[in-house]
């Protein structure tokens, strides 16, 4: 059975950090690329970071110097660092992953996905 399972999500203040983690089980954890959603109230879901089998990360536009994703693969967990936060990085966020070798930046191209953990910066 596939589990994803977010954690970490709270309530900051502007230009506080937080620390996303993200336990996989059911899954060949070393191989997946592992991504970071967001989906803001009445937004669609968004990219936020992606890390792929050998280490390389992406980041979308907004967060880049500010969010930093990595893995254990050991513990088969992901994690996302996010500092400097912002008011509008306020949402929620999901974990997923795909066998796909590519970092994708669209929800379709993930097989399985976390339950969501709640970020809210207030500003």
């Amino acid at each position: 059975q596939v589990q994803l399972v977010e954690s970490g999500g709270g309530l900051v203040q502007a230009g506080g950090s937080l620390r996303l983690s993200c336990a996989v089980s059911g899954r060949t954890f070393r191989t997946d690329t592992m991504g970071w959603f967001r989906q803001a109230p009445g937004k669609e879901r968004q990219f936020v970071s992606a890390i792929i089998w050998s280490g390389s990360t992406y980041y979308c536009d907004s967060v880049k110097g500010r969010f930093t994703i990595s893995k254990d693969i050991a513990e088969s967990t992901v994690y996302l660092q996010m500092n400097s936060l912002k008011a509008e990085d306020t949402a929620v966020y999901y974990c997923a992953a795909t066998k796909r070798v590519v970092a994708g930046r669209w929800p379709g191209e993930y097989d399985d996905w976390g339950q969501g953990t709640q970020v809210t910066v207030s500003s």
